[in-house]
């Protein structure tokens, strides 16, 4: 696999140690979303899904912002492009593409880091949420605010918002579209963690990750999405097959010989989906 690639020249990607950096790429626009980067973040999500060899992935914003939002000046301009957008994977996915660029990351058997500064709006937001991990600088600026555009959250935010905060706390921010900083964004837990260097924060989860074995971790990301509006009997049940799934893995008994043995795992290259 190449090291660097671009994706439509909207999203580029880097692979250092296992990690892969997903770096969106309209510094100018402050990374605000066009069409052409909806397809750039599928694009990406689909490349990554295919390597194995992978640990983890962090996703991050080129310049001063994560993402501004959808750019609703250039986006307008392509009436028929959205409709086809709007429609389009509908009865196959079950999800249209504004929806599948932030699922793509859920859906992607790694864990997902996003770093955030600057402005995390709109669909950048639903960007990040759709991540397994999120840090941002404590003056990063946060809002749901398709409300400002007479617009609901459409890009699975309502998912993410539903684990993470209460039914009146997703419904106030989704009918203010207020904004807000890093600060009230950690004590409302839709982020991570706080600091001045997030990507420096994101690095070291990422690397505390690749030490683990990939097969567990995959498991591990499915096993708690599956299972967190489950029923307690779907719940067990996905829990049984999950782990018969590992322990009949190479990786798994790896993880076990290394632990008896008090020795650092050799992990060959994730199983499984």
């Amino acid at each position: 696999m190449a090291d660097d690639m671009q994706f439509r020249e909207r999203v580029s990607l880097r692979i250092d140690g296992g990690i892969a950096y997903v770096s969106l790429n309209r510094p100018k626009k402050y990374n605000a979303l066009d069409l052409d980067m909806l397809e750039a973040l599928m694009d990406a999500a689909r490349y990554l899904r295919k390597d194995r060899t992978l640990r983890a992935v962090i996703i991050q914003g080129e310049g001063k912002s994560f993402c501004a939002g959808l750019d609703f000046a250039t986006v307008t301009r392509q009436p028929r492009r959205i409709l086809r957008s709007f429609f389009s994977h509908l009865g196959i996915r079950r999800a249209n593409l504004f929806q599948q660029c932030c699922w793509a990351w859920r859906e992607l058997p790694l864990p997902v880091i996003a770093v955030t500064q600057g402005h995390c709006f709109g669909g950048g937001l639903q960007i990040a949420l759709a991540a397994d991990f999120r840090f941002s600088t404590p003056d990063c600026q946060f809002s749901v605010m398709e409300i400002k555009w007479g617009l609901i959250p459409d890009m699975s935010g309502t998912v993410s918002l539903r684990e993470l905060v209460p039914l009146d706390v997703a419904k106030e921010l989704a009918m203010t579209g207020r904004i807000f900083d890093g600060q009230e964004a950690k004590q409302l837990n839709l982020v991570t963690g706080l600091s001045d260097t997030p990507l420096v924060e994101a690095q070291q989860l990422a690397t505390q990750l690749a030490s683990r074995s990939p097969d567990a971790l995959a498991a591990t990301k499915l096993l708690f999405q599956r299972n967190w509006v489950a029923s307690e009997r779907t719940a067990f049940r996905n829990e049984r097959r999950l782990q018969m799934r590992l322990m009949m893995g190479k990786n798994q008994r790896k993880a076990m010989q290394a632990a008896l043995k008090n020795e650092a795992p050799e992990y060959g290259p994730r199983g499984g989906r």
